[in-house]
């Protein structure tokens, strides 16, 4: 059996008192948790105080992205071993909301629902190669956007995201990775992939591990649902057999639905 994991992806919320007030609260209510995995993912300002304040307890902390140099002239970019060195066990990366879409019109940035900071394939597979050597545990992200929905597209999408995310990385490496399948038209917009659906995605990044390193490491992967999954959908998604947790956005901003989540997929 894969043990679930919940993950709380805060994005760009929350000043360091309102990040330390927000544990608190969780330490108080999930401190304790052993049946799931559970990880907080505050912004880079707030990662130290966050991962200090949890020191003790069973909740992990991630970090929103890197970049897969360890050092050097790289301006506005985070290593992997700064993240290690501030707390952090795990890391995000290929999140919707940094990956672009190239060959398209540039974006219009004042619609921040729009991807607009050029993440590819081959950073992703990157990012995921270094975050492993640095000893973090990757949480990859892969989706389809509407259009791709619609114009049948979805699997092929997935199936492409997940293999050119793993190229190149040892078997016994890929089965420390998590993916997070989330239909960019679900995130945020209070939509939500039908559960059955969501399952079956699911299972199409499963096959594809699988095709790359045959079944016993697709087994092993742990793969989460994050399309505005919410305390009243948790435990319908999470209850399906290609679901192992969820990447959790505005509400894992709130402690009590976050801990409704969490109790979702005990």
């Amino acid at each position: 059996m894969r043990k679930k994991i919940i993950a709380g992806n805060w994005k760009m919320n929350k000043t360091i008192p309102e990040a330390i007030a927000l544990v608190k609260e969780l330490k108080a209510l999930a401190g304790g948790e052993t049946a799931v995995d559970v990880v907080v993912v505050p912004p880079f300002t707030a990662l130290y105080p966050v991962a200090q304040e949890l020191k003790g307890t069973s909740i992990g902390v991630g970090a929103q992205n890197l970049f897969w140099k360890a050092s050097g002239a790289y301006t506005s970019q985070i290593a992997p071993g700064f993240l290690v060195d501030a707390g952090a066990q795990y890391v995000l990366i290929g999140h919707s909301e940094t990956r672009g879409r190239f060959g398209v019109a540039e974006p219009d940035f004042d619609d921040d629902v729009l991807r607009l900071f050029g993440e590819s394939d081959s950073t992703v597979n990157r990012k995921a190669k270094a975050a492993l050597a640095a000893g973090l545990i990757p949480i990859v992200c892969i989706g389809e956007t509407l259009a791709e929905r619609k114009a049948g597209t979805t699997d092929a999408v997935v199936s492409g995201q997940t293999e050119r995310a793993l190229a190149g990385i040892p078997a016994a490496d890929a089965a420390k990775i998590i993916f997070a399948y989330e239909p960019v038209w679900a995130i945020g917009t209070g939509e939500v992939c039908g559960a059955d659906e969501a399952d079956r995605v699911c299972g199409v990044v499963r096959a594809s591990v699988a095709k790359l390193f045959g079944a016993g490491t697709a087994e092993a992967v742990r793969i989460q649902y994050g399309g505005s999954m919410k305390p009243d959908n948790a435990k319908e998604l999470l209850s399906k057999p290609n679901i192992d947790g969820g990447l959790i956005g505005g509400a894992s901003l709130k402690a009590k639905d976050f801990v409704a989540i969490i109790a979702a997929g005990r």
